[in-house]
């Protein structure tokens, strides 16, 4: 390789690996703070609408591997008004026990299997924490999680792979 693409190859490297453990870490302590710090409520598993347009019936809602969760979330604020949802859906506010409230439509964090787990087809009841502030940023509780664990270590593996390969075409090129 000639040294110009051996620095250009390396810089993109070490950006992409960078990145990539940056979003890992920040991922994981957003995952981390809301089941420890969240608000606990429960989700509907709700089934997706068909983006494509078919006719054809899916039953499960496996249009995506994270499951689409509908759930009552408290407002931080006292605003109230509606949302747009998942899908193009409108969510309107709700009044439970004399605070505002509203019903969201959100994916939980940290959900990235190729296939959704048999146990969270739709219709099923979870336990979920989000935050206050954004009720759209939700997780599984720790309970009902699936192991993300394959998933985090692939992902911060790759990173560090790309990293490491970066470095080295640096080294190679500056030598």
């Amino acid at each position: 390789m000639e040294t110009p693409t051996t620095l250009a190859g390396g810089a993109v490297l070490i950006l992409f690996g960078g990145a990539l453990l940056l979003w890992c870490a920040v991922e994981l302590r957003l995952r981390h703070r809301l089941r420890r710090h969240g608000v606990a409520a429960t989700a509907r598993v709700v089934a997706d609408g068909d983006p494509f347009g078919s006719d054809h019936d899916d039953t499960f809602g496996e249009l995506d591997s994270a499951p689409l969760l509908a759930y009552t979330a408290v407002h931080a604020s006292a605003g109230g008004g509606r949302l747009s949802g998942a899908g193009g859906r409108e969510l309107h506010a709700v009044e439970d026990e004399g605070r505002p409230s509203e019903s969201v439509l959100a994916r939980p964090r940290g959900h990235t299997p190729l296939r959704r787990p048999l146990h969270l087809v739709p219709g099923t009841l979870v336990q979920v924490a989000y935050d206050p502030r954004r009720p759209r940023r939700v997780v599984l509780a720790a309970h009902e999680d699936v192991p993300t664990l394959p998933a985090d270590l692939f992902w911060a593996l790759l990173g560090i792979a790309a990293l490491a390969g970066g470095l080295t075409l640096l080294g190679a090129a500056l030598r």
